[in-house]
């Protein structure tokens, strides 16, 4: 459950209300291609801590002999997952600041990002696994039912839902909507904290079953939260769109004022979970990285996410937009992405390391073309960055 509420947060809810205002239903099959993916390389991360009860830049340290590749490979890991996921907490704590908002109302609103912080600090300080578990599975049902609620109270064309699930279409100027809707799916940092939290959970190989059918379900989950604010999306011009929280005029005319409730609590389901899994994550990184043996409880691996949780509160509540922060971690993320896939198949290809539970040749086919979709994912953040788009 953590997967599927780290990445669906305020970014995911934003291209796919995007998504579905300015295409309809035609890029639904998008995000059946990247529930896919994920599923795919979230299982090999998850197998992967489950058989060596480590992280995965844990594993790739070791397997590095070269010091100098292992050290340029770690720094690259530790600047991308780090620097992007402070980048982006304020997006998070924005966007279920915006959630709060439009429950809440605005006259507290210069408060509200300070209270989700404050929020988020208290589950990670107070919380093991299972406290966080059990907190971010009643937060993404909440954002489940909200989302799912919104999308079919809409009432869509069932035939044209099917059509856009199943068969491709690639509409003039969609590409790059396209790409963000897998971007925002298949992230890069939930292969690291994936790997790192199953051996919180699981102890023995004898659970790999289990881990691969919890990762399924979760992973399916968000992704089809993430199709119901498209279809949601769908039916709102998209001139009236300007945040995400504007899905709810589309839906006013069917559920009068509750709309806005409905949407309001979603968003703030979705900006908080992020909120907690994108510091905890940043967190077993670096704890990976320099080879912490303690684990939530260490005062180290708290100081990590506290920072990243305050930076957060920082760039939201004195309305410093850090644009160029957030474009270094895209061109960031953009190399990242392919590199840690290809890592993750490199691992889950050693005997050595899996100890019987390597990829099969299927397994490994769809890693490849999952690498290549990488690949041109991270082309197209690296040359948005620099201008070319």
């Amino acid at each position: 459950m953590l997967v599927a509420a780290a990445f669906i947060g305020p970014g995911t809810v934003t291209a796919c209300t995007l998504a579905g205002a300015q295409f309809g239903f035609l890029l639904l099959w998008a995000m059946i291609l990247s529930i896919v993916a994920t599923v795919v390389l979230q299982e090999m991360a998850a197998r992967l801590g489950v058989v060596t009860q480590s992280g995965l830049a844990t594993v790739i340290k070791g397997q590095l002999q070269v010091s100098w590749i292992r050290y340029t490979v770690l720094g690259l890991i530790l600047g991308a997952i780090v620097l992007g996921n402070a980048a982006y907490e304020g997006g998070n704590i924005g966007g279920a600041s915006l959630g709060l908002e439009a429950v809440f109302g605005s006259g507290f609103s210069t408060f509200y990002p300070l209270a989700v912080g404050i929020v988020a600090f208290v589950l990670l300080y107070l919380g093991n696994y299972k406290f966080l578990e059990r907190t971010l599975v009643l937060l993404v049902v909440i954002m489940s039912l909200s989302f799912l609620l919104t999308a079919i109270i809409t009432k869509p064309d069932v035939v044209q839902l099917l059509k856009g699930m199943f068969v491709p279409t690639i509409p003039k100027g969609s590409l790059l909507t396209i790409l963000a809707l897998v971007g925002t799916t298949v992230v890069p940092y939930n292969l690291f904290l994936h790997a790192s939290l199953v051996s919180e959970k699981w102890k023995s190989k004898t659970d790999l079953a289990a881990a691969r059918r919890d990762t399924v379900i979760s992973v399916v989950l968000g992704g089809l939260v993430s199709m119901a604010i498209i279809i949601t999306a769908s039916g709102i011009p998209l001139k009236e769109i300007v945040t995400a929280m504007d899905m709810a005029i589309g839906l006013e005319p069917l559920y009068g004022e509750a709309a806005k409730y409905i949407m309001g609590v979603g968003l703030f389901a979705a900006g908080l979970t992020s909120a907690i899994t994108a510091p905890l994550a940043a967190a077993y990184v670096v704890k990976n990285c320099f080879g912490w043996e303690e684990g939530m409880k260490d005062l180290r691996f708290k100081m990590v996410w506290m920072v990243i949780i305050a930076m957060g509160v920082i760039f939201m509540s004195f309305g410093i937009r850090p644009i160029e922060i957030i474009k270094l971690a895209q061109l960031a993320n953009g190399l990242l992405l392919p590199i840690i896939a290809l890592f993750l198949l490199w691992m889950v290809n050693l005997k050595a390391v899996m100890q019987g539970h390597h990829n099969s040749k299927f397994q490994n086919i769809l890693g490849i073309v999952i690498i290549g979709m990488a690949i041109v994912l991270g082309a197209r953040s690296i040359l948005t960055v620099l201008g070319y788009f």
